[in-house]
């Protein structure tokens, strides 16, 4: 795999469906070939409150590495990943009620996938309960590792087929320093498939926030 940018993509005027059907017609456009479809879902377990300080599993998987479950344990300090493999599901139904799962928050991004040259282009559908609520876009650019090293090519990209939408500026989650440096930023490390991860969860977030905020506030 390569470096992988995900970009929301504004719902204006539209349903839903409608804006995945426009942005379809641009990637095919392009003269990308249709290449199957994806999946990236993620469940939350909050632990018993009665077992210590509040803590909270984020449990995700993604069709493109449909042999590993990626779990993220987010302390309120910090967030600690874990790779493993589909065992870690069943160990999650087990630790009930240490752990309990918030299923009317369950949220996932399906669609389409696309080839385009040494692109991958992924346009996703969120849905949370199955009540839809954004457009993702997920693009790989397969031959490059170091996101700080076509950061440049892929925004050109990006903004190619999605407009202003797309920030010259390089994504929040590649400024954020290494854990394994401090002195240097995600840009400069090697991509990982959990830094795919960690964008869907942050979007994921958002998402979840909007859907909570009270009635007459703005996300």
């Amino acid at each position: 795999m390569g470096v992988t940018v995900l970009q929301p993509y504004p719902v204006e005027n539209k349903s839903g469906a409608q804006t995945i059907e426009f942005l379809l017609k641009r990637v095919v456009a392009l003269g990308a070939v249709p290449a199957g479809q994806f999946l990236v879902d993620c469940e939350t377990y909050s632990s018993n409150p009665q077992l210590g300080p509040p803590k909270t599993v984020h449990i995700l998987h993604n069709s493109e590495q449909p042999a590993s479950v990626f779990s993220i344990l987010d302390t309120g300090t910090k967030q600690i990943p874990l790779v493993t493999d589909g065992l870690f599901d069943l160990l999650m139904t087990r630790i009930a009620p240490a752990y309990t799962s918030k299923k009317q928050t369950k949220i996932e991004s399906k669609g389409q996938r696309f080839e385009f040259g040494d692109f991958l282009i992924k346009l996703g559908s969120v849905t949370m309960s199955q009540n839809f609520k954004g457009v993702l876009v997920e693009v790989e650019y397969r031959p490059c590792l170091v996101p700080g090293s076509c950061w440049e090519l892929m925004r050109e990209f990006l903004q190619g087929f999605l407009g202003s939408n797309v920030s010259n500026s390089m994504p929040a989650y590649f400024t954020q320093r290494s854990s394994i440096n401090p002195n240097h930023s995600k840009a400069n490390e090697i991509y990982q498939p959990i830094d795919t991860i960690n964008q869907y969860l942050e979007h994921f977030t958002n998402y979840r926030k909007q859907t909570m905020a009270p009635v007459g506030a703005r996300p």
